[in-house]
């Protein structure tokens, strides 16, 4: 159990890290799609990575309302993938890879939902949701024992607010129990769904011809099986509804788990892998920053995110020099400082 402010401090900047570890995978998966294919099953893994910007985002919230600091850019922030999702019991690895079935089913042990009735337990987390059920837990005590207004110490100013964010979804600014609770309750929701149903309670509009919104779980489960939900549909039926066409040859075949350091120093391919990990990283400065004050700061990083892009299709479509693949991502800054 969560029993002190710094242990709660400690689980939500390892709620940062769960948050991050999932981006790049869905980044990468992504962007290996050609251009003009797979229209719908790129847009749901596009929905999917935002989101867990948003995710991320309300993990910083919550750290600096209860007095932390957020930090995105120290040594293992960024982790060495293939790599086990910190907080997952082990259960699987996750790799850096192009759009594939191995890549959704990848995915989905990643959103699967947690089993009726199980019981937080700190540092043996086997889903993102009973991790955050252990953070849920921990506030009330944290509340009921010590007063909220202990708890809940950190500079409202902190706070990243509706209006300065430009990703999908909703910021929760949180000031208090009941503002955390309801963070807590859009990152569980929008991964898992409301009570074991398949959609987020908030039931927001998703496209066109959608009125309610798929947890995450469920819209990569779309893509794997080939069809839609309907609204009669159960997590147990499975989707029924129409069609969705998934042509998995419509990608770019990347090498999975690229590393810059493979490459000869000097060589084209590592210093364009370089200068992507390079970007990463100041992308991760530029979010660290806004997540401790300069929420102007938010703004750069979107600027950086589509830069970023640009760069992983070019890296995409050169020949990685072995066989037919081609050259593929690595997330890793250069030169990462030391956690502080």
């Amino acid at each position: 159990m969560i029993r002190s402010l710094p242990a709660l401090r400690a689980h939500l900047q390892a709620a940062m890290e769960v948050e991050h570890a999932t981006i790049p995978p869905y980044f990468t998966a992504w962007l290996s799609i050609r251009d003009g294919h797979n229209y719908e099953a790129a847009e749901i893994v596009r929905s999917v990575m935002l989101e867990e910007m948003l995710h991320l985002t309300l993990a910083a919230n919550l750290l600096n309302a209860v007095g932390g600091r957020p930090r995105l850019t120290y040594a293992g922030f960024v982790k060495r993938y293939p790599c086990h999702l910190p907080h997952s019991g082990d259960r699987f690895t996750v790799s850096i890879e192009a759009f594939s079935k191995s890549a959704l089913a990848t995915f989905m042990k990643i959103e699967r939902p947690e089993a009726r009735g199980a019981r937080p337990e700190p540092g043996r987390f086997h889903t993102i949701g009973q991790f955050y059920a252990a953070v849920r837990e921990a506030i009330d005590f944290l509340c009921d024992r010590l007063g909220e207004d202990r708890v809940f110490t950190g500079d409202i100013a902190r706070q990243v607010r509706p209006e300065d964010y430009y990703g999908s979804g909703s910021i929760v600014v949180v000031t208090g129990r009941d503002s955390a609770q309801r963070a807590i309750d859009e990152i569980v929701e929008q991964g898992e769904g409301a009570h074991h149903g398949l959609f987020d309670k908030d039931r927001q509009i998703l496209g066109e011809g959608r009125g309610e919104e798929l947890a995450h779980y469920f819209r990569f489960m779309e893509v794997l099986e080939g069809r839609h939900f309907t609204a009669h549909d159960t997590p147990a039926s499975g989707p029924t509804g129409r069609p969705l066409a998934v042509d998995y040859a419509a990608v770019y075949p990347i090498r999975p788990n690229a590393r810059a350091a493979t490459y000869p120093r000097g060589s084209e391919i590592r210093a364009a892998l370089e200068a992507f990990g390079q970007g990463y990283g100041e992308l991760l400065a530029s979010l660290e920053a806004a997540f401790n004050g300069r929420r102007d700061r938010l703004t750069e990083a979107m600027a950086r995110m589509f830069a970023l892009r640009d760069q992983a299709r070019a890296l995409m479509r050169m020949p990685s020099g072995r066989g037919r693949s081609t050259v593929g991502l690595d997330f890793s800054p250069p030169r990462p400082s030391k956690r502080r």
